[in-house]
């Protein structure tokens, strides 16, 4: 049995024009969400530029908005790849991760980069998550 490929598409969160790429797609019980920053939903305004917890906060609720279109919640994350510009601002990302998880964390990478998609732009965040059901 062929499992289908479905993108989902959260009200919440700003969508890039077809062609460009997905911000969310689940194939059976996997969901693969794209790397999320905290531009606003004009896709060009940087909310809360210089302040890493705030853009974290930005950023979990956009990924919890498209888990939740797409069937799932933050307790389904199960890996997430951190990047930011700055070592320095680590716990400030985690500050704000502790308040979208909570028992098993899921496992993480952290990864300091040159630069992100604007230099105003502190944190992207990338998850996968597993749901138990697979419909």
């Amino acid at each position: 049995m062929a499992l289908k490929k479905q993108r989902f598409i959260s009200p919440h969160v700003a969508e890039y024009p077809p062609g460009h790429w997905s911000n969310c797609i689940r194939v059976g019980n996997m969901i693969w969400l794209s790397g999320f920053t905290s531009r606003a939903n004009d896709l060009k305004t940087i909310q809360a530029p210089g302040d890493a917890y705030e853009q974290t906060r930005i950023i979990f609720q956009k990924v919890k908005h498209c888990l939740e279109s797409a069937g799932a919640s933050m307790s389904d994350v199960v890996n997430m790849n951190v990047y930011v510009t700055d070592m320095a601002i680590n716990k400030d990302v985690w500050r704000g991760r502790q308040e979208f998880f909570e028992g098993d964390f899921p496992v993480s990478t952290l990864v300091q980069v040159a630069a992100l998609g604007s230099p105003e732009i502190l944190v992207e965040i990338t998850c996968q998550a597993v749901v138990a059901d697979a419909s």
